[in-house]
């Protein structure tokens, strides 16, 4: 009887060990808490600089910028629905093109995307309290180690530790944002221009190009929304639950992005918005909690932006070793990787050569001009992952497709060409960088046929 009970209270596990631990809200809380930053307190101010500080066009664009990252998600809601395996667009790129297609975007991660994104938000924390608390350059990377090691640790010990500190600090700092928002709102008396056309009274071509360069800036903020896949076989109900995780967290900090925004505009004079701007002040979002805050505005806009980087570090961990286990699984990474922690289920190895990794960039003095490196391939391969969606459709009619990206093909067509042209637009604008950014997956090009090699030898007899 006592057997009995224990089992059924044994957690559901995947085919592959994984355990079924992220709820629907721990879903939602991964991709939210990746996707709202720091980034939302100073964000807008290129938003509105590149609208020549039109208030009307802004909120269009911050809009627009929801939108377009709906319409990338609702792919990948496809996608993981009919796929809901460890490793997210490592999967599909392998399946809709050549493995080796896969493994060159997850090399690409592991060397220094994922792991440069990791160390980048690490030094962000630390930075965050500067004004409070004046920090060494030592200081500030001897904190960032211990953020990965101390987050690293959290999530080796189980996916359900690591998804509960991300649920705990999602509502963390949405709240003082919430905070700062609603009062904005309603103690603002700032009247604000809705016209979308800027002064200057551009062309429409200008005013077109105007509004894709401006939304480039705020699809930084929304930011991260592909993450979520990586850890599919760890979702209950995957099918039903990845796709309305994508869609609620998406909808939701488009609502809070545009809205927190608007609350600046209720604030701020236009005029003093422009003055700080032109004098390189771009935290309008700090300056707001100042005036409908008093002197409680600093602390909490340091309690919101702290929470914000310790939520988003905490996601990039628990997400990124996902991907590099799947590649080992199928024969192409090192074969540790693909071992999962026989108490804690957990992709061990992988997660602490990630910290590692991520600990070496924190040494290095030009993380930035590495990080910037692989923004043009990482642009590259989510394309070829909502072009994918196609492939599926044509290749494998009969697979079964829980959910269904709405508008096909209308709405996947237009996702797909607003990606080609923000990759065309990245390539004109830094042309360098982008180049230069393709020897990182051209290397793993190489690694891919090495450890197909490797771990596919006989043993000698």
């Amino acid at each position: 009887m006592s057997q009995k009970k224990t089992q059924s209270h044994t957690v559901e596990e995947s085919s592959s060990g994984f355990r079924k631990e992220i709820s629907l809200f721990g879903g939602v809380s991964i991709i939210g808490g990746i996707m709202i930053g720091s980034g939302i307190f100073y964000l807008g101010s290129y938003v509105l600089q590149r609208s020549e500080m039109s208030m009307g066009l802004s909120l269009l664009v911050w809009i627009l910028g929801g939108l377009i990252s709906l319409m990338g998600g609702l792919c990948y809601a496809e996608l993981g629905a009919a796929m809901p395996k460890a490793g997210g667009s490592y999967v599909y790129l392998s399946r809709a093109y050549h493995p080796a297609v896969g493994f060159m975007s997850g090399f690409s991660s592991w060397l220094l995307g994922g792991a440069g994104s990791i160390a980048a938000i690490a030094i962000a924390f630390p930075k965050a309290f500067s004004s409070v608390i004046p920090m060494s350059d030592t200081t500030v990377k001897v904190v960032a180690v211990v953020l990965i090691l101390l987050l690293t640790a959290v999530n080796y010990v189980g996916v359900k530790s690591g998804s509960l500190v991300q649920n705990i600090f999602m509502v963390a700092k949405v709240a003082p944002i919430l905070l700062i928002l609603v009062l904005g709102l309603f103690v603002g008396r700032q009247s604000i221009d809705w016209n979308p056309i800027p002064a200057s009274n551009p062309s429409f071509g200008g005013l077109i190009g105007m509004i894709a360069f401006a939304t480039v800036a705020s699809l930084w903020a929304y930011e991260g929304w592909t993450n979520l896949n990586t850890v599919s076989e760890e979702i209950r109900n995957p099918k039903k639950n990845i796709p309305l995780a994508l869609i609620i967290a998406i909808i939701g900090c488009t609502l809070l992005f545009t809205l927190f925004n608007l609350a600046i505009y209720r604030v701020l004079p236009a005029g003093e918005i422009s003055a700080m701007i032109q004098n390189g002040d771009i935290y309008l979002g700090t300056e707001v909690a100042n005036r409908v805050l008093g002197s409680a505005g600093q602390i909490i806009v340091i309690a919101a932006m702290a929470t914000a980087i310790f939520g988003s570090l905490n996601g990039c961990i628990l997400v990124f070793p996902r991907q590099y286990y799947a590649m080992a699984k199928d024969g192409y990474f090192f074969k540790s990787f693909a071992k999962l922690h026989p108490k804690y289920k957990t992709p061990a190895t992988a997660l602490w050569v990630q910290a590692v990794i991520s600990i070496a960039l924190v040494m290095m003095r030009d993380l930035d001009q590495l990080t910037n490196l692989v923004v043009f391939s990482s642009m590259f391969f989510n394309t070829l992952t909502i072009g994918s969606v196609f492939i599926f459709r044509k290749r494998d009619p009969e697979m079964e497709r829980p959910y269904k990206a709405w508008g096909y093909p209308v709405t996947v067509v237009i996702t797909l060409l607003i990606f080609i042209g923000l990759l065309i637009n990245t390539l004109m604008e830094d042309p360098v960088t982008s180049v230069i950014g393709l020897v990182v997956p051209a290397a793993g090009f190489v690694c891919y046929h090495f450890f197909r090699w490797y771990n596919n030898r006989q043993p000698a007899k």
